[in-house]
């Protein structure tokens, strides 16, 4: 099953108990925006350092993660 990175934060940001608002003041975006990543697919790799740092989890590990199961 291909990975969904906006489900993975979506998760991510529950396991750790903050709110959609919480993350869009440190992501410096609207909430609006904020679902609109949960919603992709994909992101792109800045996004993404953003987003890992935000909420201290390396997010590009899912990725090697799913290449080494594929191989």
């Amino acid at each position: 099953m291909a990975l969904h990175i906006g489900h993975e934060i979506q998760q991510e940001l529950r396991r750790q108990e903050r709110s959609v608002t919480w993350f869009a003041r440190r992501l410096a975006c609207d909430r609006t925006n904020v679902y609109r990543i949960f919603d992709k697919e994909s992101l792109d790799t800045r996004l993404l350092m953003r987003i890992s740092t935000i909420l201290v989890r390396d997010f590009f590990v899912l990725y090697s993660q799913q290449l080494n199961t594929e191989l």
